[in-house]
């Protein structure tokens, strides 16, 4: 999905729900990070991180790290 307010290509994650609850998207960012959002509100705040930090939470992700 695009967002031209934010220049950026937004695509919801594989684990939300059907029903379009629950939703976050992602976007890549320019410089190598990625941005997070509730595909609920679009148009509210959008979290962002580094490339570092993402790579750490999708190690953490893979590693079990979160339970």
């Amino acid at each position: 999905m695009n967002n031209p307010k934010y220049g950026l290509v937004w695509r919801k994650a594989s684990y939300s729900s059907a029903e379009g609850q629950n939703c976050v998207e992602v976007a890549s960012l320019p410089d190598g990070g990625h941005a997070v959002r509730d595909s609920k509100h679009p148009d509210e705040a959008v979290l962002t991180f580094s490339a570092s930090e993402w790579n750490a939470f999708i190690k953490g992700v893979k590693d079990g790290e979160f339970g």
